[in-house]
């Protein structure tokens, strides 16, 4: 299984909260790959897959952070109509449930990279597998 260690930061909804989280990150020489941010009238959560997840953990807890690690997958595709629709179907198909996603487009190769977190990372690894959907590793998002 290709699974991906995601940063979920929380982040308290006030003036400059936020910038002093990424301010952390990058005087940490932490390259941030993918983000994605959820918020409410008071909090938010700050999703992060970063180039060394031990290293921006380790960073934002010594800066009082409250931080987890969540084990996501991901997955490229064409950047093309009709491409997310068929891993949708394929994670439908074997009932896997999608908690969240976010996406982004790759600097070249017209592609997209789709970053999911799900109730079975093993089944929908399989079910990828199984479907010729081409899975991502940490490294190959790191890369990127």
């Amino acid at each position: 299984m290709n699974s991906i260690r995601q940063i979920s930061v929380f982040v308290e909804n006030k003036q400059g909260r936020l910038s002093s989280i990424i301010r952390i990150i990058r005087d940490s020489g932490i390259d941030i790959r993918a983000l994605s941010i959820a918020d409410t009238k008071d909090f938010g959560i700050l999703r992060l897959i970063v180039d060394n997840t031990d290293k921006a953990c380790s960073k934002l807890r010594d800066e009082n952070c409250t931080v987890a690690v969540t084990e996501v997958v991901a997955v490229e595709i064409d950047d093309e109509p009709g491409c997310l629709s068929r891993v949708m179907d394929v994670l439908a198909e074997e009932n896997v449930d999608i908690e969240y996603m976010y996406a982004f487009l790759s600097k070249s190769d017209n592609k997209a990279s789709i970053i999911l977190r799900v109730d079975d990372n093993e089944k929908a690894s399989k079910a990828f597998k199984d479907a010729g959907v081409l899975q991502l590793t940490e490294n190959d998002l790191c890369k990127m």
